[in-house]
């Protein structure tokens, strides 16, 4: 086991335990004030816990007696903002962190450059980060985390900064370096957990509410933050043996649970695009709002989303405070035990 944590952080009402195996990268996600930026926090040295222990490669970094400093525990934080150094080169922030590992000067220029021909800009080791784009501070950013060659890495929000044009190359030479690399990254896109993360832990007031392989927290939520994440629409109801009986006496129509038990628990995940409006039956529900979704029109009715075409919303004249009855095709649901 590479990362153990099990802490809590009485002041911002926080209890929280993790494990990171050795090799895997881990997304934290989560609302504001989750705890997210905390747990990074309490990894790389900046906060102390209340109680409880954090361990690295079985070596203790917190504890009641321990406190072992940033500077000594070989984490490192990769963060939207690149950091440089502004009176030094690209090539000389990538050496600055090694010189004061202690490697000697030549060694410490070639593996600079090393680093900076792996991320593809070893043309930029002259420039200073005034002269470099926000993508290319940020690749320097990243070798100087790699090159300092750590044993667990830290990214909160790697991409936010970044164009739209630029964050999906850098993401996916991101995931080349992070494999077999032990790593927690702190994100609110989906694209940074689908394309780095092999499990997603969800963080709510302080606590870990879900928990699990990427692709099943992402396509089987069961918390409303990851359904919101991934997407997807969720609802809890019961098994009627042909249906989910909603709280509220409505029914969705749904292929059998894998693990149907009449009367039972199950939850219900689809796509506000699989979404249509009907005449009667259905789920009746309020409109709350309205707003673009690419081509489409999302519609919100608080639990529920629709994207449906600008023309249907418009000939239904759909407003908030409008009354409408939501379908969903059979096939498009996923039903799941709770």
């Amino acid at each position: 086991m590479s990362l153990s944590l099990d802490v809590a952080v009485d002041e911002r009402a926080v209890e929280l335990a993790l494990e990171v195996p050795r090799g895997e990268t881990l997304a934290l996600i989560g609302p504001n004030g989750a705890g997210k930026s905390t747990a990074l926090s309490l990894v790389s040295g900046a906060l102390h816990p209340s109680s409880g222990t954090v361990e690295l490669d079985g070596r203790l970094l917190s504890g009641a007696r321990t406190r072992v400093p940033p500077h000594r525990r070989r984490v490192t934080t990769l963060s939207q903002d690149p950091v440089l150094f502004p009176h030094l080169t690209a090539l000389g922030n990538i050496r600055f962190g090694l010189r004061s590992q202690g490697m000697p000067r030549a060694r410490a220029r070639a593996e600079a450059r090393r680093w900076l021909a792996e991320l593809g800009i070893l043309e930029l080791a002259d420039r200073r980060p005034s002269r470099l784009s926000g993508g290319q501070a940020q690749r320097v950013a990243i070798a100087r985390a790699l090159a300092a060659d750590p044993r667990l890495l830290l990214l909160d929000e790697p991409m936010a900064a970044l164009d739209v044009d630029v964050a999906p190359t850098l993401r996916e030479q991101l995931r080349g370096f992070l494999d077999e690399r032990t790593a927690i990254i702190v994100t609110h896109d989906v694209l940074d957990a689908l394309t780095l993360a092999d499990r997603i832990v969800v963080l709510e007031q302080g606590r870990v509410v879900e928990e699990g392989p990427t692709h099943e927290v992402l396509n089987r939520p069961r918390s409303a933050f990851a359904a919101r994440f991934a997407g997807l629409n969720l609802v809890r109801g019961r098994w009627d043996g042909e249906s989910v009986l909603l709280e509220d006496g409505a029914r969705l129509p749904a292929q059998v649970p894998p693990t149907a038990v009449l009367g039972g628990e199950v939850l219900a995940a689809f796509r506000p695009a699989a979404v249509h409006l009907v005449g009667e039956g259905g789920i009746p529900r309020t409109v709350r709002s309205l707003a673009p979704r690419g081509d489409l029109v999302r519609v919100s009715t608080g639990d529920l989303a629709a994207d449906l075409p600008p023309q249907q919303v418009a000939s239904g004249h759909l407003a908030p405070g409008s009354a409408v009855r939501l379908a969903v095709p059979t096939e498009a649901v996923t039903t799941y035990g709770a």
